[in-house]
């Protein structure tokens, strides 16, 4: 086929262009394929949960301990977070029958700077952080097992780009004695 007109030339190099930049496999067009095996990044993907098992007798008070782990070239915006806007590491913990929640705790923060935000540093969770959560067995409650219902909130960033947040339901094993 040969094309002799200088306007038609440039619409057939143009769709040309455009049908080889979009005939790229989808790995090669997502930066942040999963480390997983392809699967799109997620702050819940990139984020475990799991809570220590508390042992308190009736009328005692205690710390329930919430370890989070984030996988490595990955971060959590710390509680409170260094910008309004940024959406927190949060531990929402409900009560059980004849246990109590009381104040939580978040760890001490990294302060870094990322090349998403260059000019304002932030504080953020990496590796392991450690949520506190103070708890307390009414004089009333039932002995044996409990098991408080709870959800971390959080939203996972790389050093480039943040992904929406998530939220990770988990469960803190609590016996009265």
């Amino acid at each position: 086929m040969i094309i002799k007109n200088p306007f038609h030339v440039t619409v057939f190099a143009i769709v040309c262009i455009l049908t080889s930049a979009c005939s790229r496999p989808v790995g090669d067009t997502i930066k942040n394929a999963s480390p997983a095996g392809g699967e799109p990044i997620t702050s819940t993907g990139v984020v475990n949960v799991n809570a220590d098992e508390l042992t308190l007798a009736k009328g005692e008070t205690g710390t329930a301990v919430v370890r989070v782990q984030i996988q490595k070239g990955f971060h959590v915006n710390a509680n409170p977070p260094s910008l309004r806007y940024l959406i927190p590491t949060e531990l929402q913990l409900s009560p059980a029958a004849g246990v109590s929640v009381g104040a939580i705790t978040y760890p001490d923060p990294l302060t870094k700077t990322f090349s998403f935000s260059p000019d304002a540093p932030l504080k953020v969770y990496e590796g392991e952080a450690i949520v506190k959560a103070s708890l307390k067995a009414d004089a009333s409650a039932e002995s044996g097992k409990h098991n408080l219902s709870a959800k971390l909130r959080v939203q996972a960033c790389d050093d480039q780009v943040c992904y929406p947040p998530g939220t990770i339901d988990l469960t803190v094993p609590v016996t009265i004695k």
